[in-house]
């Protein structure tokens, strides 16, 4: 009985320095979230892209745009962009053995539109342990105007467009972003061309005016 006691004795401030370890103990849900570091409002970008959709003539474009960001997950863009056709190995050979016109190949020369984006994902990148990068990512969606031409006749037909992007921020004010955006060219109006899909990828420089860090 002794023994017991003294083994009780012992064990006493171990139990309690236990027990108050346990009430101590911290919460189960951690909130580890932090605001952004960059914000943006008035940004401005001037992207170069590739239209690589068409099998017969592929299109290499630069476009200009503005976004008006109203907070950290919405805001509003108008773009604009010039393209330059460049003919597939497809379109030459059917030129070259079936005497095809370049004219029987409609092409894009510019196109135009607006967007609504959706900015639901921000974080922090470790680069090899050495630096930290900050980037997000976005949904595109909206309608354009496409300005199509055949050599010979010019035509403007609505789309609609669908996508998503992202960007890496430079600091406060710069950030390289870029974009993969379908366009769902629908036919002119009194035409019987057929529904078209058009996809863009893009890449350029945006820069922001306005916004807190």
């Amino acid at each position: 009985m002794y023994r017991v006691l003294v083994a009780l004795s012992l064990l006493a401030p171990v139990l309690a320095w236990g027990q108050s370890e346990l009430l101590e103990a911290p919460p189960s849900s951690v909130n580890a979230l932090q605001d952004r570091a960059y914000r943006l409002q008035n940004e401005f970008t001037v992207m170069v892209g590739v239209l690589p959709s068409d099998p017969y003539t592929k299109g290499l474009f630069a476009q200009g745009g503005y976004a008006f960001h109203f907070n950290d997950f919405f805001g509003l863009q108008a773009r604009g962009a010039y393209s330059l056709p460049v003919a597939s190995s497809l379109r030459q050979q059917l030129e070259r053995d079936f005497v095809r016109l370049p004219t029987e190949f409609p092409r894009v020369l510019f196109f135009a539109g607006g967007d609504l984006i959706f900015r639901p994902l921000y974080g922090k990148l470790s680069v090899i342990n050495k630096s930290v990068v900050h980037a997000e990512l976005h949904l595109l969606a909206g309608g354009s105007a496409f300005g199509f031409t055949d050599g010979i006749t010019p035509s403007l037909r609505p789309a609609i467009n669908v996508g998503g992007g992202g960007r890496i921020f430079l600091g406060r004010n710069a950030s390289l972003r870029f974009d993969i955006v379908n366009h769902i060219v629908l036919a002119a109006p009194g035409s019987m061309t057929g529904i078209t899909n058009v996809l863009a990828i893009s890449f350029g420089l945006a820069v922001n005016f306005g916004g807190t860090e």
